[in-house]
């Protein structure tokens, strides 16, 4: 008597019961889709581990056939660096906001890196990464991701570092009384109050990176020269033979991915940061739910799944590992003083011997004449770049606490936002070249405003979520008692987004003098502009491949910025961190 005579299912209908029960027509979307997606990325990278000569003896294709496989590597180089830069930010913005010897370095040090131009980064890592992989495409692309990941770890870190600050002493001394240990707090307060400046951050750095693919997969340094298929070589190669065509399909290829990453990850992501807004949402605006996270809630499999990797980490993030925070055994003064004069005098002793070497170097290398006109020429690039910050401060921060203080202006402002910061503004270098030469402008000012192109957006993407931050308490009060004008500015809205304000601040100073390098010097075919400053000269440097003078303008970059940020910057935000504390 077989199965159906006894009265069992048969093992086929078994099988399609189960199925209906936990596989729905949403499910089969949704992994036909990621395995399609799998596949593709799966081609994609295989293609890493070829000959490099396999690609340099194949030129970058105009024709529109190629954008879509050129645009999937692009963004899988751009991910890649998002997941590392994400790594990058847990790890150094914990340890400076935790130990105040470690941030006695790693902040200066910060700001060094963030100051370091992508083509000083590209004139020593890209043979770093082509000797580590000699004669293969993997050396090459892990140069291209380590420049996008230049481009977007920086005020992703900053950002993680002040949110880390600005905790509120109340949850801090919760999490003592509670007895949580390092690794717990820093999963159950630390990451939840970063969350909102994080996602806003991660989302302008995949938008600034954009700005940076055109360097990152054309790379030419003296004469070494490698160009990856991606969208940034095909519009450095539509660039250089001017074809309007293929930029504008460019555009919008690029227009179509962030369209795809923006309702599939970061609308999601950014709908989900609400739930860690201190002080929670506005009771009066209901907070519309993407439609992407809609969706997931109809799978049944996928849900399932997603349930039982939330489970996992939620687990993980419970255990005790570590010591409890607060406490620990309490030094006697005498030793917590000579300890203090160690360490001290240990880096005392580091910065005299840097000093030194760098000095002797400088000295044996350039004339003293050469040294004092790179100076002169950063501080013509400094001039630019705070007139520049200024400018787009008093533009964009008005408008950004107009579109943070309704959700609902926020999120329609999200994709509109990551467009205008993903657009690379190296295509508007055509349009002011031939403006400049066509009225017969000065190159000294009408170049200016192309280095704050792309790094405005910092300052907007920032004051957006400082002001969407705000707890909906303390908006409620100045709604009663009728606070208004100047009055609620200075006292109310100023203090509560200065902490973001200043991240975006300091990350947008940092994009407008890597995009010095560029602006001081827009080519458009065959015609060259050229503006007086250290990005210029920077710029001139790595077309020669003039190690020397690439070394001795990326170091005196750094030095300016480390004076601005030592003498301004980080007084500010050190302000910000002790009397602008939502507590």
């Amino acid at each position: 008597m077989n199965d159906r005579q006894q009265g069992f299912p048969s093992q086929p209908e078994l099988f399609s019961s189960l199925a209906q029960r936990y596989v729905n027509s949403a499910d089969v979307l949704l992994l036909v889709c990621v395995a399609a997606c799998a596949i593709a990325a799966g081609a994609a990278v295989r293609h890493m581990l070829g000959p490099l000569a396999a690609v340099t003896a194949t030129p970058v294709h105009l024709e529109f056939s190629y954008l879509p496989g050129y645009a999937l590597r692009t963004t899988l180089r751009m991910f890649a660096a998002l997941g590392v830069s994400l790594v990058f930010t847990f790890c150094y913005a914990t340890l400076a906001a935790r130990s105040a010897r470690a941030r006695q370095v790693l902040i200066p040090l910060l700001d060094v890196l963030q100051s370091v131009p992508i083509l000083g980064f590209l004139a020593f890592t890209v043979t770093f990464f082509l000797a580590l992989f000699p004669g293969r495409i993997l050396g090459g692309e892990l140069a291209a991701i380590f420049t996008i990941f230049t481009s977007q770890a920086w005020n992703m870190t900053l950002g993680m570092y002040q949110s880390l600050r600005t905790v509120p002493s109340e949850l801090d001394e919760a999490a003592r009384c509670f007895g949580l240990t390092s690794w717990q707090k820093f999963w159950r307060l630390d990451v939840p109050c970063a969350v909102p400046s994080l996602v806003w951050n991660a989302m302008m750095s995949m938008a600034g990176g954009w700005f940076m693919v055109v360097y990152s997969e054309s790379i030419s340094v003296g004469s070494t020269e490698v160009v990856l298929p991606g969208i940034g070589s095909y519009v450095g190669r539509a660039i250089d033979q001017k074809d309007i065509a293929a930029i504008g399909a460019a555009i919008a290829a690029m227009m179509g991915v962030i369209l795809l990453y923006d309702q599939l990850l970061f609308r999601p992501l950014a709908a989900w940061a609400t739930r860690f807004r201190l002080g929670g949402a506005d009771a009066g605006v209901q907070v519309v739910e993407p439609w992407f996270l809609r969706f997931l809630r109809r799978t049944r499999l996928i849900r399932t799944f997603g349930d039982a990797l939330f489970l996992a980490a939620r687990k993980v993030s419970y255990l005790k590992l570590g010591r409890p925070v607060g406490v620990t055994s309490p030094p006697s003064p005498t030793g917590h003083v000579a300890s203090d004069w160690l360490w001290r005098s240990f880096l005392g002793t580091v910065f005299l011997a840097a000093l030194f070497l760098v000095g002797r170097y400088t000295y044996e290398t350039y004339a003293m004449s050469e040294v004092g006109h790179v100076f002169m020429l950063g501080g013509i690039t400094m001039l630019r770049v705070m007139s520049m910050l200024v400018l787009a401060s008093v533009i964009w921060v008005p408008l950004g606490v107009w579109l943070g203080l309704d959700p609902v202006r926020a999120r329609r402002a999200q994709l509109a936002a990551q467009y205008c910061a993903a657009f690379p503004a190296n295509l508007f270098f055509p349009v002011f070249v031939v403006g400049i030469v066509h009225f017969n402008l000065v190159p000294d000012v009408w170049l200016t405003p192309l280095m704050i192109l792309g790094a405005q957006w910092y300052i907007l993407f920032n004051v957006i979520a400082g002001a969407s931050s705000l707890p909906a308490e303390l908006l409620e009060v100045c709604r009663s008692l009728n606070v208004r004008g100047w009055f609620w500015w200075r006292k109310v809205l100023l203090p509560g987004i200065m902490p973001y304000y200043l991240v975006g601040a300091v990350a947008a100073a940092g994009g407008a003098w890597n995009a010095a390098i560029a602006s001081e010097m827009a080519e458009w075919g065959n015609v060259t502009l050229v503006a007086h400053g250290l990005g210029a000269y920077i710029a001139q440097a790595t077309l020669r491949g003039d190690i020397n003078q690439i070394g001795l303008g990326t170091v005196i970059m750094c030095v300016l910025v480390m004076l601005l940020n030592t003498l301004f910057w980080r007084p500010l935000s050190d302000f910000a961190a002790r009397r602008l504390k939502l507590n």
